[in-house]
């Protein structure tokens, strides 16, 4: 629209045209006063953003009852095993079968009796006139006429008497060889018509109703035992024994620095394992220790084994732990509070003291 053209719609248009002017004075004038206004006030100051550090993601990590235990190897043997020997010499009149079971006090082998019984018998009789003699002697000392020695001497003759006759009682029951425990006859190295000597052995008696095993345990490990820890024997098929530790030695071995202990082990079923291998599994107390993967697991500067977690202002905190096993798939561990904020993912972008933004993850079923 040309200058004139705007003259001409003013002129017939008067009216409005004031109005339209005095509506662009009011507008004017009403800018003009907030521009002073603005500038009379200092304006406010922006709010910066909260500084955002990196995202973690974290879970709880709960104590558990943990039941540590400690893995040897050892060898099986008889609980009671013992050699048979004879005692007097004499022949072999009779004997039991070789893997028999057999009663405590039960007659196993018989030796010939040869004049062992006549022995006794002239030993009693002997005890007997010794006996007599010293009641007389005691009879006529009241009255005086057996003099102190003569007595004493009559009192010896007695005691040897009887000494004679409780040696001719033990020759004539060590014919009769009995069982001093049940068990089986394991060997029978004589046969019958054999003649012993004194000392030969007659059998072994093996008792395997219950078993003990032996091991070496690792000065490491030998502080954590003490006797009545329960234990379980793993045979090599698989099947397992269970019973108690009896014995740890106070003293190592000088050329291994281990420990000798013994377990004793139930066998109710009598299986003939005595004189095999097996693994022994010692069951230290129950304690609380912390459950979780290995890959969580890291090393600080010193190199000790620890976890990266949160405080409660989510700053990231190095924790040491000491572990107390360690598979492919997880990790016991101890020295953790209770309850404890466990970094699952992230733990690289943050380092000791950074703050974080934390996102809960429920902890795997």
């Amino acid at each position: 629209m040309t200058a004139g053209n705007i003259g001409q719609w003013f002129e017939r248009h008067k009216k409005w045209g004031w109005w339209l002017l005095l509506l662009a004075l009011a507008l004017f004038w009403l800018w003009r006063g907030e521009l002073y206004r603005a500038r009379a006030e200092a304006p406010e100051s922006p709010v910066p953003a909260a500084i955002a550090g990196p995202s973690v993601e974290v879970t709880w990590l709960e104590a558990e009852s943990y039941q540590p235990h400690i893995l040897l190897q050892g060898q099986l043997l008889p609980h009671r095993q013992v050699v048979l020997r004879a005692r007097v010499g004499a022949a072999v009149t009779a004997l039991p079968q070789l893997g028999q079971a057999v009663a405590e006090g039960e007659t196993l082998l018989a030796l010939s009796e040869d004049e062992r019984r006549a022995n006794l018998a002239r030993a009693e009789a002997e005890v007997a006139l010794r006996q007599a003699e010293v009641a007389a002697a005691e009879r006529l000392r009241r009255n005086n006429l057996v003099s102190e020695t003569d007595y004493l001497a009559l009192k010896s003759a007695a005691a040897a008497a009887r000494a004679a006759l409780d040696a001719a009682r033990l020759a004539l029951d060590h014919t009769r060889v009995t069982a001093p425990f049940a068990s089986s006859i394991d060997t029978l190295p004589v046969e019958l018509g054999d003649f012993v000597q004194v000392g030969d052995p007659l059998l072994t008696l093996v008792d395997v109703a219950s078993l003990k095993l032996t091991a070496q345990v690792p000065q490491q490990q030998v502080a954590q035992l003490r006797p009545g820890l329960p234990v379980t024997a793993v045979l090599l098929d698989g099947r397992e024994l269970e019973g108690t530790l009896t014995f740890v030695a106070s003293a190592a071995d000088g050329a291994t620095r281990s420990y000798a202990l013994e377990a004793r082990l139930d066998n109710p079923q009598q299986w003939r394992v005595a004189g095999a291998s097996a693994g022994l599994r010692i069951a230290l107390p129950a304690r609380p220790a912390h459950r979780l993967s290995t890959a969580l697991l890291a090393l600080d500067e010193r190199g000790r084994p620890g976890i990266r977690a949160l405080d409660d202002a989510n700053r990231v905190r190095f924790m040491p732990v000491t572990l107390l096993a360690v598979n492919t798939e997880q990790a016991w561990v101890e020295g953790l509070p209770a309850r404890v904020r466990l970094i699952t993912r992230g733990a690289g972008f943050a380092v000791e003291g950074d703050e974080v933004r934390a996102v809960e993850r429920e902890p795997a079923a």
